[in-house]
């Protein structure tokens, strides 16, 4: 293969998709949803699925969909299944739906509305300095169970626990509230 040509790696994505149904056709907007989720589900490299419904003042729906594949996200959008359920729900909705493709970390840094995406040096540091205390913290804290239990003592299997939980703790405890703690300097 040239070297000129380059190589695109596969990875996961995280796709937000947002809707405004009319108030008067929540009912049958829900009715679609009920619907479209399980087409989604079926849907090669499809990896999960979450409906955001509105909340306060807000009257959009936010469906967030994981795909283990940007190829395999690409075909599902562009479906014939989902062009067709897309056109039976556009006369319940008010504005068209607005899509947004994620990938790897940026996902953390969704801008809110009518702000725009932070600068990746901020992004960055946000990471590291949230990265760097956990990857001193983890290990110290799981030292005496990695010394007690004797088939936790292999150090790729350490490595791999340690691992396990510093992104888990990433993704779903630290970088949701880190990022909105910061968002006044991440943002400007």
């Amino acid at each position: 293969m040239p070297d000129n040509i380059p190589i695109a790696i596969d990875s996961a994505v995280t796709t937000i998709i947002i809707q405004r149904p009319y108030k008067q056709h929540i009912q049958a907007y829900e009715s679609w949803l009920n619907e479209m989720v399980p087409l989604a589900q079926g849907a090669d490299g499809h990896r999960g699925v979450s409906v955001i419904r509105p909340h306060g003042g807000n009257q959009a729906y936010t469906i967030v969909l994981h795909f283990d594949s940007e190829v395999h996200l690409r075909n599902w959008l562009e479906s014939d299944t989902r062009k067709k359920m897309i056109e039976a729900v556009r006369p319940f909705l008010d504005t068209d739906e607005k899509i947004e493709v994620k990938t790897g970390l940026e996902f953390w840094f969704t801008p809110p509305e009518n702000k725009k995406m932070a600068p990746p040096y901020k992004q960055f540091f946000i990471t590291l300095s949230a990265i760097f205390p956990l990857s001193l913290l983890v290990p110290w804290l799981l030292s005496p169970i990695f010394s007690t239990v004797a088939f936790l003592s292999f150090p790729l299997l350490r490595a791999f626990l340690t691992s396990l939980i510093i992104v888990g703790l990433m993704t779903f405890v630290i970088m949701p509230r880190y990022v909105r703690l910061v968002a006044a300097w991440l943002y400007r």
